[in-house]
């Protein structure tokens, strides 16, 4: 199966106070950390979602392997950055792992891990990985979901269209909590940043 990556980073951080991408975690910004996981991984190409401070966020990743797709509607909210990067996928692509640019404690064993789920069972609409039956993120979508991906508005992701087709979606079982981490506030940073993974993690 082809499965691609797409990186979301668009977003404002209005929580954050300051553009929280770009905030340094260990020894790199926190949208690198996400990249560079995906770039570890099988997962190919690899698609990263700017919009706003979009020449920071270019300059940032000047260096790595993946395609910029610009949203210029980031201000509506995260549906409209989830739409823009599916749209960008090569027509060849059969599912796509979604990370938020703000969960740098994900890996590119997981996203590996996920894969490897789909590719034993094509069939699935979705991925979903769970800690303690809770579910967390990246996500993959099968292509089968990207015409509803279409519909969506707001600064909402694709959990609407996972609880539609609930009894598609495939559960991965985890066991961090990694999965449910985003780094949104001052005070999340800064607890990451006293857990913070060596470089290739």
């Amino acid at each position: 199966m082809n499965i691609a990556a797409l990186v979301l980073a668009a977003g404002r951080s209005t929580r954050m106070g300051s553009h929280k991408l770009l905030e340094v975690l260990g020894d790199r910004p926190l949208v690198r950390h996400v990249v560079d996981a995906a770039l570890q991984s099988y997962a190919r190409p690899v698609f990263v979602v700017a919009g706003h401070n979009e020449d920071a966020i270019r300059a940032t990743l000047s260096s790595s392997d993946v395609s910029l797709v610009i949203n210029p509607n980031f201000a509506e909210g995260l549906s409209s950055s989830l739409k823009v990067g599916v749209r960008a996928l090569p027509s060849s692509i059969d599912a796509v792992i979604v990370l938020l640019g703000d969960m740098p404690l994900i890996t590119h064993s997981l996203i590996n891990q996920m894969i490897d789920v789909f590719n034993a069972s094509p069939h699935a609409s979705a991925l979903v990985p769970t800690y303690q039956g809770e579910w967390g993120n990246p996500v993959l979508l099968s292509r089968k979901l990207f015409p509803e991906i279409e519909k969506l508005s707001g600064d909402v992701g694709a959990r609407k269209i996972l609880h539609a087709h609930r009894a598609d979606v495939i559960e991965v079982s985890v066991t961090s909590d990694d999965v449910l981490v985003d780094l949104d506030t001052p005070e999340a940073l800064a607890k990451a940043r006293g857990i913070a993974r060596p470089s290739g993690s």
